[in-house]
């Protein structure tokens, strides 16, 4: 029997926010097709996938009727301790595709198994003989990345600082000090509803001329991204302004 493939499906960066921009704006028309023909699901939640593809049907038919669809959630210790270490076995979940089904995994925005669970996922299908299929969709980090100005020939995306303030304080220094030497852009995100406290300690901890950028909202209608020197930041910066529901990518480096 033929294997189907796992299909990683990208979604708008526009989960939890207030306004939805149209499906088709920030996806590609063959992206939303090839999602619309699948069946099976891998996810994060089963409600927010739903809804997913609810907005999916209305562009491109879906194969099966959204309760006909088998959506599978992974386990909440993938999403609390993340799974990018290798430590989940996530063959079991590939089932359908043994039996010739094409399963798509889905995170909740942006494309799965980059700052996001899944890659587990797509290790077990490489183990397991089953073609792994990227398809095209917005990734925040390197939309973020790409607006920012800064090295994009070598950067490194080092995923959440620690909440303490002290602990928090001594990583952003080790951070600057590696983007300072080597001239490597350092990227991390945090929690919409603590950009603003890591926003003020990043104006308050890194020297003057590190340049610091913040890419907001990406591919929405308010999106924002501003690069400046942390000088300037302290001129003008209002860290206590920025929109807790927006999402964040934070850039550091020459």
């Amino acid at each position: 029997m033929t294997h189907g493939k796992l299909y990683l499906v990208p979604a708008p960066l526009d989960f939890g926010c207030d306004t939805q921009a149209p499906l088709q704006d920030a996806l590609p028309l063959g992206t939303i097709q090839a999602a619309a023909g699948i069946t099976h699901w891998i996810c994060e939640n089963a409600k927010s996938a739903r809804a997913y593809l609810k907005r999916i049907d209305a562009v491109a038919p879906l194969a099966a009727p959204l309760q006909a669809q088998d959506i599978r959630e992974l386990p909440r210790e993938v999403h609390k301790k993340g799974d990018h270490a290798g430590q989940f076995d996530a063959r079991p979940l590939l089932a359908a595709a043994l039996e010739g089904h094409d399963i798509g995994l889905l995170s909740e925005a942006g494309m799965p198994a980059v700052a996001d669970p899944g890659s587990s996922v797509a290790r077990a299908a490489h183990d397991l003989g089953i073609a792994v299929v990227p398809l095209t969709g917005p990734v925040s980090l390197l939309l973020a990345l790409a607006a920012s100005g800064l090295n994009g020939q070598n950067f490194a995306f080092v995923g959440y600082l620690p909440q303490d303030a002290g602990e928090r304080q001594v990583r952003i220094r080790e951070l600057e000090a590696l983007a300072l030497k080597t001239g490597q852009t350092q990227l991390f995100i945090e929690t919409p509803y603590r950009n603003a406290a890591l926003l003020q300690a990043l104006v308050q901890t890194l020297q003057h001329n590190t340049r610091l950028a913040v890419a907001r909202g990406l591919t929405l209608a308010s999106a924002h991204v501003r690069s400046e020197t942390v000088k300037s930041w302290r001129a003008k910066a209002q860290p206590g302004t920025l929109d807790e529901r927006l999402p964040a990518v934070f850039a550091i480096g020459r």
